[in-house]
C-alpha cells in the first residue's frame, strides 16, 4: 500500500475528539487489513509488557493470553480454527493472533472474582496503546468459539475466554474481501459525553459536560 494510501486512511481514521486527549488514543482503531509484514518479536515483548503493568483488583492479575504467530503455521491455524468464519475471512492476513483469557476465581480464597473480565479490559487497554505507540494495530474480536478454544487449548474451569485479537502492520483495504473494504475508510465516532455522563439520576446530564453550561 503505498504511503500516501496509508496517510489518507490513518487521516480517516484518527478520532477528532471534543477534548484534547493522549494521540495513542486518538490514533488507536481496528483495522481488517494487515501488512504481510511478521511482527518483531521484541515489539511483541512489549506490547504484552505494558498489559502486564495493568491495574487489577486486588492486584490479581487476571489475565491470561494465549499467542500464535505464522512464525509457526500449525500453532496459527489451530488458533485461527477457534475464531467463527466470518472473522477468519480477514484474520488471516494477520501476522498474530491472540486470545485473552479471564481467571474468573480470585487465587487468594477461590472465591468468584466479578471484577475479572473488567481487569482483563483494562490489560488489553494498555496493550492497544503501547501498540499505537509502536505503528502495531490490533483489531478485538468477539466472534468465536469460547467452548472450542477451551477444548483446543485445555483451559481450566476457572478461566473464561473474553476475546481474539489480530495484531500487526496496516495493510491495504483493497487487499480485504469486498464486503470488509468500505469499514476500512469509514470516519469513527462516538456518542457526545452528554449521553454517557451523568449525575444524581440515571439518564441525567452531569453539569460537567453539559455543553450549554460551557457554551
Amino acid at each position: 500500500m503505498p504511503d500516501a494510501s496509508h496517510a489518507l486512511v490513518r487521516d480517516i481514521k484518527e478520532a477528532r475528539p471534543d477534548h484534547p486527549v493522549l494521540s495513542v488514543i486518538a490514533q488507536r482503531w481496528s483495522p481488517r487489513s494487515f501488512a504481510d509484514r511478521p511482527v518483531e518479536p521484541e515489539k511483541l515483548r512489549q506490547v504484552l509488557e505494558a498489559a502486564r503493568w495493568a491495574p487489577s483488583s486486588f492486584n490479581e492479575q487476571p489475565w491470561r493470553f494465549l499467542i500464535a504467530t505464522k512464525d509457526d503455521p500449525e500453532a496459527y491455524a489451530q488458533m485461527l480454527s477457534v475464531l467463527n468464519e466470518k472473522n477468519q475471512q480477514w484474520a488471516r492476513q494477520a501476522p498474530v493472533l491472540i486470545l485473552s483469557v479471564a481467571k474468573t476465581t480470585f487465587s487468594r480464597n477461590d472465591k468468584p472474582n466479578r471484577h475479572a473480565w473488567h481487569d482483563v479490559g483494562l490489560a488489553m487497554g494498555n496493550l492497544l496503546a503501547q501498540a499505537t505507540a509502536l505503528d502495531l494495530f490490533v483489531h478485538q474480536m468477539a466472534g468465536l468459539d469460547p467452548e472450542k478454544a477451551r477444548e483446543v487449548y485445555a483451559i481450566p474451569e476457572d478461566f473464561e475466554v473474553v476475546a481474539g485479537a489480530a495484531i500487526g502492520y496496516l495493510g491495504a483495504p483493497d487487499d480485504l474481501p469486498e464486503s470488509f473494504q468500505k469499514s476500512e475508510t469509514k470516519a469513527r465516532s462516538r456518542r457526545a459525553l452528554t449521553q454517557t455522563v451523568f449525575e444524581g439520576t440515571w439518564g441525567e446530564t452531569a453539569p460537567l459536560v453539559d455543553d450549554e453550561d460551557h457554551a
